[in-house]
């Protein structure tokens, strides 16, 4: 193999290894090619051994922190329940729905058909929210016969926790196939394992959709990698794209923020397809792929009008329009190149943005403008007072990513591997993307030691561009840092076992040779992993063998009275957060709930919000009553809020949005007004005859006040 090379010169970055002729040998071929075969059989055998056992411990890992952390098999149910916080106790209470019901016909009615989740106002579930996944688990679980011995709540989350080894072994598969070897996979996975902080929240927020939607996800970059091969042969390249289509879908149906997700990969592909790094017509593949898949989950979601209204669609059809007028784009020198992509973009840009802007018109689309209203302020396109939008900007997960995510992923070394990694590769894709526009020419041709042009496997420039777009959205909303933190594993596990990454590093240091770069490409990771193991290792059993128990009994406490004494129809006001919970563990009706892809939903979350506002109690009862409020439950928490600053309290909030002076020291929009009542959370306690007239209190404790609503203005 080194003879060949020397002879041929070093190709660059895509240098084969390969399909060496049996005659150079001195054996016979038949030998050779059977020896190969051996050997890749055997590879791979202990490749996918190690890569299903690597996802059954990470499964196993963070099943245990769960258990730990809440001794989640002996609390009791109620306990169980409350641990599903905010959405995530909404999501599940579909599930706990469908299995009580009486039968599966009339659990697909009251889905369709829900007349609890917001008082006054029948919705269909299917359509508004993700639930796919709910109701595939709850009808397993009434068919399959597993009742005797798996309790529904430990059915549920033992799937979550099992897709998180479909997740580590998408992401191993993903780092194999782009270095060659699965010894960057191992390293990968267990980067991703000591990095469970940053890769992974899943063993506390169990039922959150990021956590159904991620390990597709990652399924999918996993295909999407292997098909940019180039030399598939047809049915490896049909399976494939059956894979990309499949992992999509469920990608899309799991997840209500698909889109934008989908969006941002659409933007890659077609920045790769204007700079020639991928194949064309594999990026019409996908493009139609991804259309199809949102187009099928919209047609499950009986037409969500979310996904109709979506950027991605429109930047579809926008990408493949401009692609029809414009086919000589990749002719012509730099200039004329350069000059042809400025106007492809522009038309695509124009188009997007024409053709989403008119079914939007036309279909009075507004789910989705708190999003954009809420990415204009975060940029500093303007100050805002709207409510929903600084409901996002003062949450700590929508906000910019703290510096100490950074350092702890520096800590175990992947941070810094990650960093030199993307130098290297962005260098050589600048490059190749220069070549391709017509610069190549400047480039002297290969000499005899095996210098000249260097090239960018289609599979590397994807996972680049992957890598590149989805770390500036996590950089800029910490909650996304899930989609480049577990990415970030895969990448940089494939630098340092990559043949070519190697090459280039060492031909700069002008110490290349065939022997050297094996050298580097096992001995590296293999170090790394040592200092894995032996510096994380003993914190990983720590945190295993750490043991809690879930706390919380002022909840617990309010469940169990709201069951007791309270109406199966009583219809309930509160905090979104709240309320998630109190349809779980109690079935009662909400007024509102944290699912906010819904206009009249945010408006109303609003208006009930005003129990912590400077209303007047004639005026919050009303406001109440218009959605059949029976119980109010006010929360010290959020009425005396401290966990964020000045301007960002929930009562601050909505004083700003009612054009009120905002509370304590500290100045104030000169436009802002006294209000002439004082906070109603606050007032309320006095017991005030103008109070008690409409509002009856029923139940307290520490943290809750629950007071009966009069039935009288």
């Amino acid at each position: 193999m080194a003879t060949l090379r020397q002879r041929k010169g070093i190709k660059g970055w895509d240098a084969s290894h390969d399909h060496l002729p049996p005659e150079e040998h001195g054996k016979p071929g038949t030998k050779v090619l059977s020896g190969r075969v051996i050997r890749k059989a055997l590879s791979f055998t202990v490749g996918g051994t190690i890569a299903v056992f690597l996802g059954g411990l990470t499964s196993f890992y963070v099943a245990t922190l769960h258990e730990n952390d809440l001794w989640f098999s002996n609390i009791e149910e109620v306990e169980k329940e409350i641990s599903f916080r905010t959405e995530c106790g909404l999501y599940y209470s579909y599930y706990k729905q469908l299995l009580h019901a009486p039968s599966i016909k009339q659990g697909f009615q009251e889905l369709i058909y829900d007349n609890r989740t917001e008082s006054a106002r029948t919705i269909n579930i299917l359509e508004r929210m993700n639930i796919y996944q709910e109701v595939f688990l709850g009808l397993l679980y009434r068919i399959l016969p597993i009742r005797q011995f798996l309790e529904p709540v430990y059915f549920y989350i033992y799937t979550l926790f099992g897709l998180q080894a479909v997740h580590v072994i998408a992401l191993y598969v993903t780092s194999w196939i782009l270095s060659g070897t699965w010894l960057s996979g191992l390293l990968a996975a267990l980067w991703y394992i000591v990095n469970r902080i940053d890769t992974t929240r899943v063993e506390f927020t169990i039922p959150l959709r990021e956590n159904w939607a991620l390990p597709f996800f990652a399924v999918q970059i996993a295909a999407i990698t292997y098909l940019l091969k180039p030399e598939l042969k047809l049915f490896q390249k049909r399976l494939t794209l059956l894979a990309v289509f499949v992992s999509t879908f469920l990608f899309s149906l799991t997840w209500q923020f698909n889109q934008f997700m989908m969006l941002i990969q659409a933007l890659g592909l077609f920045l790769l397809d204007c700079f020639d790094l991928i194949p064309p017509e594999k990026v019409i593949w996908l493009y139609t792929i991804q259309a199809a898949c949102l187009q099928l989950v919209c047609v499950l979601q009986f037409f969500n009008s979310m996904i109709l209204g979506s950027l991605v669609l429109s930047f579809i059809v926008s990408a493949l329009i401009a692609r029809k007028l414009q086919k000589h784009l990749k002719r012509g020198g730099l200039l004329s190149r350069l000059g042809k992509l400025f106007l492809h973009v522009l038309l695509v840009m124009s188009l997007t943005f024409i053709i989403n802007g008119s079914v939007k018109k036309i279909l009075h689309l507004q789910s989705d403008e708190h999003i954009f209203k809420f990415i204009k302020a975060k940029f500093g396109f303007g100050v805002t007072r709207d409510f929903d939008a600084n409901l996002y900007l003062c949450e700590e997960a929508f906000g910019l990513l703290p510096l100490n995510t950074l350092e702890r992923l520096s800590e175990t070394l992947l941070f810094c591997a990650y960093l030199g990694v993307l130098f290297i590769v962005v260098i050589a894709a600048v490059v190749v993307a220069f070549q391709n526009l017509g610069c190549s020419a400047s480039i002297p041709p290969m000499d005899k030691k095996g210098r000249g042009h260097i090239s960018l496997k289609p599979e590397t420039a994807y996972n680049l561009m992957h890598t590149v777009l989805f770390g500036c959205l996590a950089l800029s909303t910490m909650r996304m840092k899930y989609l480049w933190t577990s990415h970030m594993c895969v990448f940089a596990s494939f630098g340092l076992c990559s043949a070519e990454v190697w090459e280039l590093i060492l031909k700069s240091l002008r110490l290349s040779t065939p022997q050297r770069i094996s050298v580097m490409r096992y001995s590296v990771p293999i170090l790394i992993i040592l200092y894995l193991y032996y510096k994380f290792w003993p914190r990983v059993a720590d945190e295993m063998s750490e043991l809690r128990e879930f706390y919380d009994p002022e909840t617990v406490e309010l469940m169990q009275w709201i069951k007791s004494n309270t109406p199966r129809n009583a219809v309930f006001a509160g905090s979104m957060q709240l309320l998630a919970g109190v349809k779980l563990c109690t079935g009662r009706i909400l007024t509102n709930h944290p699912h906010y892809e819904d206009k009249s939903l945010r408006e109303r979350t609003k208006q009930v919000y005003q129990i912590y506002a400077k209303r007047s109690p004639e005026e919050v009862h009303s406001i109440l009553r218009s959605f059949g409020t029976d119980y109010m439950i006010l929360e010290d928490s959020i009425c005396y809020e401290r966990r964020h600053s000045r301007g960002c309290r929930l009562r601050d909030l909505l004083d700003m949005d009612n054009g009120h002076i905002m509370d304590g020291p500290g100045e104030n929009e000169p436009d802002l007004t006294p209000s002439p009542f004082p906070r109603f959370c606050d007032e309320i306690k006095r017991d005030l005859p103008s109070y008690s007239t409409y509002f009856t209190p029923v139940f307290k404790n520490k943290t809750f006040n629950v007071y009966r609503l009069a039935k009288k203005k």
